[in-house]
């Protein structure tokens, strides 16, 4: 319950993060058994393991690594989280602590080391490019650049990493990109249609050139992204949108350039690779002594 209780906390679908667990472990046994702890583990065995961090970095995914272990266990197992989602780590220390039968211990570990790594890689590439932003005023946000089926765990673990969350899919606001451009008939035209037909949703307008920014704030757009703007383009964006709407850079961006646009006053960073080229903070699994 505590765990289901973290999960909720942290603004995850219960239902959705079970149902994802449950396919990792499926797809980890098939329709068979872990043949080798059925061959080197005594049935009954209890053991207690511990995820610990190989490397410093930030945590993210901590309870869903918890309820691996509670669902690949049945209930069996006993959870101690050491480390929230969002904590800075450094190597050495103990994420969290499972104690159970040790079969069951070892069937889960790889889906909980899986979702819980990749979750922190993500959240500790975040928390660069936020330490990079500082001061600045401009926040870094995702796109829906992500891994199918964990985008829920990917932007959450972004939040963790000090991040916002752009959109979380089709449904919840307008991107006017440069194909709906071409459909419509022109940016001015793409605009209008969104928001006629849903006026209750945001509309961001994808632009690559200052006319476009121009055309667009003109019409009404209260979240405007710059398609590939260098720093000195930013800057006279920001200067000719003078507040009227919020302005968002994307493509080409890196952490060395990051704080040059940053500077430039828009609101957010656009970064795809925060969720798609993330690398996974490196954590392991050990058991410690066997019990009785």
């Amino acid at each position: 319950m505590v765990v289901e209780q973290a999960l909720v906390a942290a603004g995850l679908d219960v239902g959705a993060v079970d149902a994802l667990i449950r396919a990792a472990l499926a797809e980890d046994l098939g329709d068979g058994e872990d043949v080798t702890s059925v061959a080197t583990v005594p049935e009954g065995q209890r053991a207690t393991m511990d995820l610990t961090a190989r490397a410093a970095g930030v945590v993210a995914g901590v309870a869903v690594a918890a309820r691996v272990f509670e669902l690949g266990s049945g209930g069996t197992a006993s959870v101690t989280v050491l480390r929230a989602d969002g904590a800075r780590v450094e190597r050495g220390d103990v994420v969290l602590t499972v104690a159970g039968p040790t079969r069951a211990l070892l069937v889960c570990e790889r889906t909980a080391l899986n979702l819980l790594c990749h979750c922190s890689g993500v959240a500790t590439a975040t928390a660069a490019w936020a330490r990079a932003l500082a001061g600045t005023g401009a926040q870094v946000r995702d796109t829906r650049k992500t891994t199918p089926g964990l985008r829920a765990l990917e932007k959450y673990a972004v939040r963790c990493g000090g991040g916002a969350n752009h959109r979380m899919g089709l449904w919840d606001a307008a991107l006017v990109k440069d194909n709906h451009v071409v459909a419509a008939g022109g940016v001015a035209e793409a605009f209008a249609a969104v928001r006629s037909r849903f006026p209750g949703v945001p509309v961001e307008v994808e632009v690559d050139s200052l006319d476009q920014l121009a055309e667009v704030v003109d019409a009404g757009a209260d979240l405007v992204l710059l398609d590939n703007f260098t720093p000195a383009q930013t800057a006279e964006a920001v200067a000719l949108v003078a507040g009227r709407c919020r302005l968002e850079s994307s493509g080409g961006l890196s952490l060395d350039v990051a704080r040059a646009y940053a500077e430039t006053g828009v609101d957010y960073l656009a970064v795809g690779a925060l969720t798609h080229s993330a690398p996974i903070l490196d954590l392991g699994a050990d058991l410690r002594p066997l019990e009785g």
